[in-house]
């Protein structure tokens, strides 16, 4: 598959390292292979809507990189089209840091998590800042419905390119909701057996009367 991430991601430095750790020869095929910004596919766009999630990273006027968690209900993250992501960014810390270094590089990198499954999405984005006064439309299309928290500004995400990384050395980790949704086949037969033995006993007692 045509991918622009490797043109993007893979600088002369890397390149190096890839030689030197020999692993070169193995990506050098992928190289040029992707020129246009990624088109998301029907794999990317449900694994992207059924997250909860996301960790960002941005770099600021210094040169340092910066990583942000940002969460909210599944789905808060919402495909806009092929090649354009949206939410509503709440109120937070009021550090605004994440904000801050996007207003001098816009450019942004996601990682997108399923720890239960092993499974993990890097997009590469340019993010457009925009405060709620200047983006009424956008507020009303990114607003997650009886989530209380305060819309500050919406993050228009445009995919530059994405990759999705091998499960390798991810550690599974379970949500309530997933843990909840595991265990109900046992409760289920917990109560079935509860329900027999209420039954065995109510039989026992008829015949000691």
């Amino acid at each position: 598959m045509a991918n622009k991430f490797y043109n993007i991601m893979f600088t002369e430095g890397v390149k190096r390292a890839q030689e030197h750790y020999g692993s070169r020869k193995h990506y050098a095929r992928f190289e040029g292979t992707g020129t246009e910004p990624a088109t998301l596919g029907g794999a990317e766009i449900d694994f992207i809507e059924s997250r909860d999630g996301f960790y960002m990273a941005t770099v600021n006027e210094g040169s340092h990189p910066y990583i942000q968690f940002r969460g909210g209900p599944r789905g808060f993250l919402k495909v806009l089209d092929e090649k354009t992501l949206g939410y509503a960014d709440f109120r937070g810390n009021l550090q605004y840091i994440s904000v801050g270094n996007l207003s001098d590089n816009d450019r942004a990198a996601l990682f997108l998590m399923d720890y239960a499954s092993k499974r993990r999405l890097k997009i590469l984005a340019r993010i457009e800042v925009k405060d709620t006064a200047d983006a009424p439309d956008l507020v009303e299309k990114l607003r997650i419905p009886d989530y209380k928290a305060k819309i500050e500004r919406t993050m228009i995400l445009n995919v530059e390119a994405f990759d999705w990384n091998c499960p390798q050395h991810i550690t599974p980790r379970y949500t309530m909701n997933e843990i909840k949704l595991m265990m109900a086949p046992l409760h289920e037969q917990i109560e079935k057996l509860k329900a027999e033995i209420l039954e065995a006993k109510t039989d026992i007692l008829k015949e000691l009367v």
